[in-house]
């Protein structure tokens, strides 16, 4: 099948469809953070640095949350594309008794015992204090975040991305009007800071919920009935753990990895951990045409490869993985291009911001690696079930090389703030002549379904 990226204009269709409310939806998310920062930053930085360090708990329940919407992706949207509603209704429901599980455990260790949480991430007493506050309320969201991960995944691989996107996109809206309310005071409320930030993204989670059951109701939605949250399928269940078991050794040790890059800013100081919470919130943004990419190539991939359409699904991932390596260098032009304006714009220290200007230029190079891998490992690798390589990927390229890296050159070497930055940004280079090389071997070009 010869290869016209260009020109097949029902792909360039079917691909832009899904990622335009995907991105946006990941777009409007990643703005919760950079709200949190640049409303608390305008108060103080310790404020706008303890919950930067403090959500790092949110974003490990995601990673692990991250297995079974990825599941759900990978199933999913293969079944979908069989015509199988009866397998995805089983599915659904697996998904709900996983997350459950996982969202309670964050929510109790949040809730209970935030101050020795806040201990692994920063040793300045100021921020510790600050970020368990936010910690013991913000918990009481993450048990309900699992619930609506599940709601919206399926949304995503039953061509409802658009509804998807409008359900987290609004509850968003009201996470940030919140914000402004309860941080700042305003309308005759108390100014409450980091607080208000917790209480603002509890009240948003739990409208998100709501909406999305209430959504899941209506025609041509798959929502779970009682029987599916109990119903055992032996078959379909090894076929989910075969898929979701990989999903959360990855997510683990991704999540995990990147906790500890921040835990180790952390601990190098206020003003390193400030200048690192801002790269951050500009990285999460930047990120998400390359993650919207990334779903929607493996939807589209996985319908293909579901429906028997092998050779198909093989032409579509090749031109995902095309789309990649342009999204890559077009990230790294825009991240050099804001830096200044980022820079002036949120109020830190000299020294803070002298970190972050090398912190943004070091990052806009790490985007070329970082949206090359997102898309071909989480995507076309994982919309045929070839999840496995990503842990190996991680175990090597984290694990042995970037995170010793970081610990020797913060604790024992006592290198400069921005090489240790540069440490935590390797993994996402040393990935992609692994990467190139497996993509090659075409393991992901496989039908899943029964």
């Amino acid at each position: 099948m010869k290869d016209k990226l260009f020109a097949d204009k029902d792909f360039l269709r079917r691909l832009f469809n899904l990622t335009l409310p995907i991105s946006f939806q990941a777009l409007m998310l990643a703005l919760v953070a950079a709200c949190d920062a640049v409303m608390l930053g305008r108060i103080e930085q310790n404020s706008m640095a303890a919950v930067s360090l403090a959500t790092q708990v949110q974003f490990i329940q995601n990673m692990m949350l991250c297995a079974v919407t990825g599941s759900i992706s990978i199933l999913g949207a293969q079944y979908w594309g069989k015509g199988d509603k009866k397998t995805l209704h089983k599915i659904f429901g697996m998904s709900i008794r996983i997350a459950f599980v996982i969202s309670l455990l964050f929510c109790v260790a949040c809730v209970g015992f935030s101050g020795q949480i806040m201990m692994i991430f920063a040793s300045d007493e100021a921020l510790i204090s600050i970020g368990a506050s936010y910690l013991r309320i913000a918990g009481w969201s993450y048990l309900l975040t699992g619930f609506s991960q599940c709601y919206l995944g399926i949304m995503r691989v039953t061509e409802h991305a658009d509804r998807c996107a409008i359900i987290s996109s609004g509850a968003v809206v009201i996470n940030i009007i919140l914000n402004g309310i309860l941080i700042f005071g305003l309308m005759g409320m108390p100014a409450l800071g980091a607080e208000g930030a917790a209480i603002a993204t509890l009240i948003s989670r739990i409208i998100e919920l709501i909406w999305a059951v209430v959504s899941s109701f209506q025609k041509d939605f798959i929502h779970p009935a009682l029987k599916d949250l109990v119903v055992r399928d032996v078959l379909l269940f090894k076929d989910y753990v075969r898929c979701g078991l990989p999903l959360a050794g990855a997510a683990m040790f991704w999540g995990v990895g990147f906790t500890s890059y921040t835990a180790i800013m952390g601990h190098l100081g206020a003003d390193s951990a400030a200048a690192n919470s801002v790269a951050a919130v500009v990285r999460d943004l930047m990120c998400c045409v390359c993650d919207g990419v990334s779903a929607a190539g493996g939807i589209i991939i996985g319908n293909e490869l579901g429906a028997g359409n092998l050779e198909r699904g093989k032409l579509y991932g090749q031109r995902v993985s095309k789309m990649s390596v342009f999204i890559g260098f077009i990230s790294t032009a825009i991240i050099l291009a804001v830096t200044p304006a980022v820079v002036n714009f949120i109020i830190l220290t000299p020294v803070a911001k002298q970190y972050l200007i090398g912190m943004m230029v070091i990052m806009a190079f790490y985007m070329i690696g970082r949206c090359i891998n997102t898309v071909v490992i989480n995507g076309v690798f994982g919309a045929g079930g070839d999840t496995l390589f990503d842990i190996y990927s991680l175990a090597v390229c984290m694990w042995c090389i970037a995170v010793p890296l970081a610990l020797l050159g913060a604790f024992v070497f006592h290198w400069p703030v921005l090489a240790v930055y540069a440490c935590t940004c390797v993994d996402e280079v040393g990935k992609l002549p692994w990467v190139f090389y497996h993509y090659k071997k075409y393991k992901w070009v496989k039908d899943l379904t029964r």
